[in-house]
């Protein structure tokens, strides 16, 4: 079940005029015509209206809180709340290339995903990246036992890259793995030896990128 009161960043007891004003502000915020082409701030936008058209009727919100109430005392798990999981199939990406990413989390009963909002306990969600800050983006998942008042925090950092450098690392990596042919004149010379120098070396710096990349997560 949604929780519109978090959509709209306020209190569960918050009044009409607290309603409204949270409304008006997050919708000049995340309103579409002034992110266009971007479905994150179009989601949100949704989100935000779908809030608003329950809370802002009486009667809708009475039932609404109501059956917020039950849910919240159906199921309140006593362990303290983990994340099982939480990955992405890539962790250095374009601008706007296509990321997908996986969560499951255990005893946790509200769960949100940064920058997107409340998710489910598990699941998949596909997007794509229109801005890096510093290179980077950072995802982090919540996942919040509320009896226990608990939360547990994970995060996934996307590197930015460009096609340059995606095209300069396969080079590097198919210059190391190329199999080296035999000279006649000079077959266990000086040549020879530079080459695997300078595979060896390639093979370190590569190493080092993958380290460095995997410590950023």
């Amino acid at each position: 079940m949604k929780d519109y009161y978090y959509f709209l960043g306020i209190k569960s007891n918050a009044s009409d005029e607290e309603i409204k004003k949270a409304y008006r502000k997050l919708s000049l915020k995340y309103h579409p015509d002034k992110n266009p082409d971007d479905d994150f701030f179009s989601d949100r936008f949704r989100e935000i209206q779908e809030a608003y058209e329950m809370l802002n009727d009486a009667e809708k919100r009475r039932i609404y809180d109501e059956n917020l109430a039950h849910l919240q005392r159906s199921y309140r798990p006593t362990m303290p709340p983990s994340i099982r999981t939480f990955s992405a199939n890539k962790i250095r990406a374009k601008k706007g290339e296509e990321v997908i990413i996986n969560w499951h989390t255990n005893n946790a009963d509200v769960v949100k995903i940064l920058p997107f909002g409340l998710e489910k306990g598990y699941g998949e969600r596909t997007f794509r990246i229109t801005e890096f800050k510093d290179g980077k983006f950072q995802l982090l998942l919540h996942a919040t036992n509320t009896l226990l008042n608990k939360t547990v925090v994970q995060g996934i950092t996307i590197t930015e890259i460009f096609d340059g450098d995606r095209e300069q690392f396969k080079n590097d990596m198919e210059e190391i793995f190329k199999p080296q042919k035999p000279t006649r004149t000079n077959p266990g010379g000086q040549s020879r030896g530079m080459r695997i120098v300078l595979a060896i070396l390639f093979f370190v710096i590569a190493i080092l990128i993958l380290v460095k990349t995997f410590s950023n997560n």
